[in-house]
């Protein structure tokens, strides 16, 4: 196989790659707090080819040495976590991140996981007790007032009140008796390329990484400019002008790399007959 054809082909494979990112991102437009995905790329290994000293002719200006590329390929893949836009539901369990920060999520597993969706509800623990959580049933995390991180329970006849920073309350039917629930248990990313997307929109850290080294917990103030908004919904901040126009682009590249492929294959067509 050339080197041709071996051009054409790692190219499309990286191609194929970021077509199927941007499949998904088109596809999730409408998702809540969903973070639009980035690829990356970079060329491969470029090597100086030197020609034979024949090439050498009176009228040649340029030298005989050029360079012979073996493509590009993807190299990452990561979450783009900028501010998607905000819009009212004036439901109480809708809270919306204003600034860089995540949720925490509670899995089955008992692992932790993040999102920045905040479209919740009231859930039930084991006990039958009211808990908030995600729209698939999984507990929101929250800082508690003994001082421990865990599940926020709201105790019957109350409704949850989150305030700017987080702090979080059960209302009574009077609107005026609270009771302290907890702090919301924010986190900020410090390194987004390690951060993995799976199912029902959240993200967990890579395999083989502590959380301590992907993110931090951050408390909601002024001066980090995070604040909580409840009953808001944060939207998708997939914008689809965007990612068709890349979408084309990388179609037609795509298109180039086959055709290069397949003009490749003619040629040593050509060269084998020629042989024979």
């Amino acid at each position: 196989m050339n080197s041709s054809m071996i051009n054409a082909m790692v190219s499309m494979n990286g191609m194929q790659r970021k077509l199927d990112v941007l499949a998904d991102n088109i596809a999730n437009v409408n998702t809540v707090g969903y973070k639009r995905k980035e690829a990356s790329f970079e060329d491969l290994l470029t090597n100086m080819k030197q020609q034979e000293q024949a090439f050498d002719q009176p009228t040649r200006l340029t030298p005989l040495g050029f360079n012979q590329g073996w493509g590009s390929r993807l190299t990452l893949v990561q979450p783009d976590l900028s501010q998607g836009p905000i819009q009212p539901t004036d439901n109480v369990y809708d809270i919306a991140i204003q600034g860089d920060a995540l949720f925490q999520i509670q899995t089955p597993a008992g692992n932790r996981a993040y999102t920045r969706s905040g479209s919740f509800k009231m859930g039930m623990d084991a006990a039958g007790v009211p808990m908030l959580t995600t729209a698939e049933g999984y507990p929101v995390i929250a800082q508690l007032p003994n001082g421990e991180e865990g599940p926020v329970r709201v105790p019957d006849g109350y409704t949850l009140r989150v305030s700017a920073n987080g702090q979080i309350e059960g209302v009574a039917g009077d609107g005026v008796t609270a009771v302290p629930l907890g702090r919301m248990s924010l986190v900020q990313v410090m390194k987004p390329g390690v951060l993995t997307p799976v199912a029902d929109n959240l993200f967990v850290v890579a395999d083989g990484l502590e959380p301590e080294a992907a993110v931090r917990a951050v408390v909601p103030n002024d001066t980090n400019r995070i604040s909580l908004m409840q009953g808001y919904l944060e939207q998708s901040n997939v914008n689809l002008t965007d990612e068709t126009t890349e979408l084309m682009i990388v179609q037609r590249a795509y298109q180039m790399s086959a055709r290069a492929l397949t003009s490749s294959d003619t040629m040593m067509g050509l060269a084998n007959n020629l042989r024979g």
